[in-house]
């Protein structure tokens, strides 16, 4: 493989597009809005001004990755001449399967349809294709040029040649890839959301506050961040999201989402891209402070 498409600009798919070019590919960068386009390869250069400053990378080297990188609005001219397709559109199984049956349309018949999703069916994916043999799940982890976990979903009809040739990619760009079949949420969201859920839950009945639960996980379980936190940091909308994909894939209560955290994302609360969730986030801060809504 030696060019790729990332359809998504956003958080998960500007990440995506950063390490495939630090990886040495050629990346065609697909979102209908060119301001989204614009922000996306922002966020990748500040990225790597980063590395730069940590002297992990040179100014030659961030300059080689963004020439590696070009943008498109227009689906049809992104996937010229791509071996790979990487979707990385919202959260959303209606968006996913129109995206998929127009690229199993628009593409060559030897290029393998890969999904960033982080909780849909794969196998549902598939079959809006002429092609489910050569649809896969890369579940990257945010922040995807740090992080080093990839899942690799396969579907019921997924070949064994391409979940081998994805296997492979994913450790070219120094990943760790982890094969999983395909039930909702796989691995990653089938685990980690009802924590995330009880910790709403938690919260919404009294227990304790939003600083107290996130500290008894980070210093009693050795979590990096509290489940709160990680929760604005995922986004609230895109928990609720994993949530119904759960709750609705298994038929099973303990996943049905809290009711806290569905007036939370009715009211436009959805974590730090919006300004406020459990905590509030200003511009440039380094410091947590708990939303006006949670203070006691």
């Amino acid at each position: 493989m030696k060019k790729v498409a990332v359809i998504g600009a956003g958080t998960m798919g500007n990440g995506i597009a950063h390490t495939f070019a630090q990886s040495g590919y050629e990346v065609a960068l697909i979102d209908l809005s060119q301001d989204s386009l614009d922000k996306g390869l922002s966020t990748i250069s500040k990225n790597l001004d980063r590395m730069v400053a940590k002297e992990k990378i040179t100014e030659a080297d961030k300059q080689t990755t963004l020439g590696r990188i070009s943008s498109f609005t227009k689906m049809e001219d992104g996937i010229k001449g791509v071996d790979l397709v990487v979707e990385a559109a919202t959260e959303n199984v209606d968006i996913k399967l129109k995206i998929f049956k127009n690229l199993s349309e628009i593409t060559e018949d030897h290029v393998i349809l890969a999904s960033n999703t982080s909780s849909i069916s794969i196998t549902k994916i598939g079959a809006a294709t002429n092609r489910p043999d050569k649809v896969i799940g890369m579940h990257f982890m945010n922040p995807v040029p740090i992080m080093k976990l990839v899942e690799i979903i396969r579907g019921y009809a997924t070949s064994n040649e391409v979940t081998n040739q994805i296997m492979d990619l994913s450790k070219k760009l120094g990943k760790i890839p982890v094969e999983v079949n395909d039930y909702p949420g796989f691995v990653a969201n089938r685990i980690l959301m009802p924590m995330i859920n009880e910790a709403i839950i938690t919260l919404h009945e009294g227990v304790a506050g939003v600083e107290e639960i996130d500290t008894v996980m980070k210093l009693g379980m050795a979590h990096p961040m509290g489940p709160l936190q990680l929760a604005d940091f995922i986004g609230l909308d895109v928990c609720l999201s994993i949530l119904n994909v759960l709750y609705e894939g298994f038929g099973n209560p303990k996943y049905a989402p809290s009711p806290l955290l569905v007036n939370m994302v009715m009211a436009g609360k959805k974590g730090a891209k919006s300004g406020e969730g459990f905590y509030s986030y200003t511009h440039g801060t380094k410091e947590l402070v708990v939303a006006d809504s949670f203070k006691k």
